[in-house]
């Protein structure tokens, strides 16, 4: 070695740190690949995806290749370093070289590479994929028998050298539609993370209540049963004989068209043209139920409780509602629960939904226990409130306005007080 002229040692040196630097930054990329973007990439025959994949399936022997590539160079740059000290200073440069090889080998070879490396993974797990594929065929017979070694000691923590799962969970899967960030729309976010939380919501919760169906009592006169399909803002409407518990079926007023223009209408013609209801127990899933409804060709569902009482009714529309929003662009003012006054505040019937209010008022109510404004006002106070009563519910300004006998018929909600109550002491407008 005394032989050979220092040039060539330092140019051997700096190739070692230039291996060393490759071996480090081949780690950090690989491991720092986004899985599901490698997955996406190489479906469509990305070939760089596809080699850094398959080098993947087992991380154990890709550690274990670039853990023997990068601890031999190192050791040997090591050597290499104290030799040429030896050369230079003698036996009190190898203080000397160690301390400098060690901040050469920590900027150049470590720190600057695995910075690129995490920063830019694919640009340099790609290229590098190249070189480590046929690097670890070369080097299988010794990465074998390190990894076998590695793996025994493992064994005991029950800890598999297989590619580790990758699978997401709802709610992970939800974190990360909403860190996508521009990559995918806000609506788009919104949508799908909404389609996620249906199995989360019943369809008690978006049902519309048994007192609130518009129906067809058979037991009526016929002209009044004629203006009521005359004028009604649905097409799809359930018969039933006295009470919505003795329903006969699910009327679509296109199929009595003919009789209505043949003036042939009569209670026999709706029977005959209804459908059988479809029931569906309270408590399903949101999920669950859109599936029924693709399954059973339906649009429409009438919810019993365990006793086969009707609690409501629900439709396909509600549904996709929750998914993509409301199908009108001011739900507010479409709906006939909710009335602005001028001051900024609304007039609420207390049958309204939460979920309904929270939804078209952007407001956000607690959905949690009573469906209606008039259950949540009832479970605060305890007791039917007389009119002219006020109180804060969940940080709303509530004011009672007509009651009945037994239920908060009407209320106020001001949302504009409820965010000047919100300031912080002495902030003003």
């Amino acid at each position: 070695m005394s032989e050979v002229p220092l040039s060539v040692l330092f140019g051997v040196l700096v190739l070692l740190i230039l291996l060393s630097a490759f071996f480090s930054g081949s780690e950090t990329s690989m491991m720092a690949l986004n899985r599901y973007r490698l997955k996406h990439l190489a479906r469509h025959k990305h070939r760089g995806a596809q080699r850094a994949s398959a080098l993947l399936e087992r991380p154990d022997r890709l550690i274990g290749l670039i853990l023997l590539g990068n601890n031999f160079v190192n050791i040997l740059a090591s050597a290499l370093a104290t030799v040429i000290a030896l050369r230079l200073m003698g036996e009190a440069g190898i203080a000397v070289a160690a301390g400098l090889l060690t901040l050469v080998i920590l900027i150049f070879a470590e720190v600057a590479p695995k910075t690129l490396a995490a920063l830019h993974p694919e640009r340099v797990a790609f290229p590098v994929s190249y070189i480590l594929g046929p690097l670890l065929k070369i080097m299988y017979p010794l990465v074998w028998v390190i990894n076998w070694i590695a793996n025994g000691l493992l064994r005991p923590f029950k800890v598999s050298p297989s590619k580790p799962s990758e699978e997401l969970t709802a709610a992970e899967l939800r974190t990360v539609v909403k860190e996508a960030g521009p990559l995918i729309s806000r609506r788009h976010q919104n949508m799908l993370v909404s389609i996620l939380d249906l199995e989360k919501v019943t369809v008690d919760a978006i049902m519309v209540q048994r007192k609130e169906i518009n129906g067809i009592d058979l037991e009526d006169e016929e002209t009044d049963i004629l203006e009521l399909l005359t004028n009604s803002q649905h097409t799809r409407l359930p018969l039933y004989c006295g009470d919505i518990n003795d329903v006969v079926g699910i009327l679509h007023l296109r199929t009595i068209l003919a009789a209505l223009r043949g003036e042939h209408f009569s209670k026999d013609a709706l029977v005959s043209n209804a459908r059988v209801p479809y029931f569906v127990p309270a408590g399903t899933p949101l999920h669950t139920q859109l599936f029924g409804f693709q399954r059973r060709k339906e649009r429409v569902a009438l919810i019993v409780d365990e006793y086969g009482e009707v609690e409501g009714l629900t439709t396909l529309e509600d549904i996709l509602e929750e998914i993509v929003g409301e199908f009108t662009t001011d739900p507010a003012a479409q709906s006939p629960d909710i009335h602005a006054l001028e001051d900024g505040s609304y007039l609420v019937d207390g049958s309204a939904t939460i979920r309904d209010l929270n939804r078209a008022m952007n407001w956000d109510l607690p959905t949690d226990g009573p469906k209606t404004l008039n259950g949540l006002i009832l479970e605060h106070m305890e007791a039917i409130p007389e009119p002219g009563t006020s109180l804060l519910l969940a940080g709303y300004p509530v004011e009672i306005i007509q009651t009945t006998g037994h239920s908060v018929k009407m209320a106020k909600v001001d949302p504009a007080l409820r965010r000047q109550l919100a300031k912080p002491a002495g902030e003003t407008d």
